[in-house]
């Protein structure tokens, strides 16, 4: 009878393992997929999606980049993508603060109200966007997308940095007011500088989603112009042929910007999600 808990122990551990690198495979595998077929040929790819390509055909990238004038588009999604996250972080640090760190009537209902649009799907905001924006003259702009993108991500933004501004300690402001600091001071010189964990995994969430946003961007813009990358690996289908394999390398770049802002600021994520959890 000793021996059970041993036994059980050497069970668990390897099948704890097992669940872990089957799941990293289904989140790698995709990519691995993608990369491989970007560098192979449209015959290959006809033959077998599987496989190790028999050459590189890093021309692939080469025509991804000039069919569907990537620098453009790529330069479009970095704009749109920072100014969406310096609105949004400027508007929700400021948000945060109040609703964190201040005591007024209908603070509770005003939280609730900004945190409930998580629920909300994006679909739903299809016409009501473009029927301000059509109306107000910002169809087909790059400030339309940066507008939009910033707006949509206000209630996830307002929801990570007001509860990791809740967890930062009171005596710090409280001893801040006494040495004579207003209201904008406290949040200048305290608050704002110690949430930047929370303000970093805000910012990522948002830049990640601008970055990679379709929908509003096909609805809102028209003119390659104004278009972001997204859209771009549109020009790889026309109505009697397919490049998929110029495809998937406009896609292998695209998904770059993405997994870097996450890798850089891992650390900053995680210490903003998991704010609060924690007290005492």
């Amino acid at each position: 009878m000793s021996r059970r808990p041993g036994v059980a122990a050497a069970v668990a551990i390897p099948a704890k393992w097992v669940f872990l690198l089957f799941m990293l495979a289904v989140a790698v595998f995709p990519l691995l997929w993608l990369l491989l077929n970007s560098l192979r040929t449209n015959l290959e790819l006809q033959i077998s999606s599987f496989g190790i390509p028999a050459r590189p055909a890093f021309e692939n990238y080469l025509n991804a980049i000039r069919i569907a004038n990537l620098p453009l588009l790529f330069a479009n999604s970095i704009v749109v993508a920072v100014a969406a996250v310096a609105l949004n972080l400027g508007v929700t640090a400021m948000a945060g603060f109040v609703l964190s760190r201040e005591a007024f009537r209908g603070r509770q209902v005003i939280s609730t109200l900004l945190t409930a649009g998580i629920l909300i799907p994006i679909i739903s905001f299809m016409v009501p966007y473009f029927t301000l924006v059509t109306r107000t003259g910002l169809y087909d702009r790059l400030l339309t997308l940066v507008l939009v993108d910033a707006a949509v991500n206000i209630p996830v933004s307002v929801f990570i940095v007001s509860a990791f501004m809740a967890s930062i300690p009171k005596e710090l402001e409280e001893a801040a007011i006494i040495d004579g600091c207003g209201f904008s001071q406290r949040f200048f010189r305290i608050i704002f500088p110690l949430s930047r964990s929370g303000l970093a995994t805000a910012g990522t969430f948002c830049f990640i989603y601008a970055w990679n946003e379709f929908i509003m961007a096909m609805l809102l813009t028209s003119s390659v112009s104004s278009r972001t990358i997204q859209l771009g690996i549109r020009f790889f289908t026309s109505q009697f042929i397919t490049d998929y394999t110029g495809m998937f390398a406009a896609i292998t770049i695209s998904v770059i910007p993405s997994i870097a802002a996450y890798v850089l600021l891992h650390d900053r994520i995680i210490a903003g999600i998991t704010a609060g959890a924690v007290k005492g």
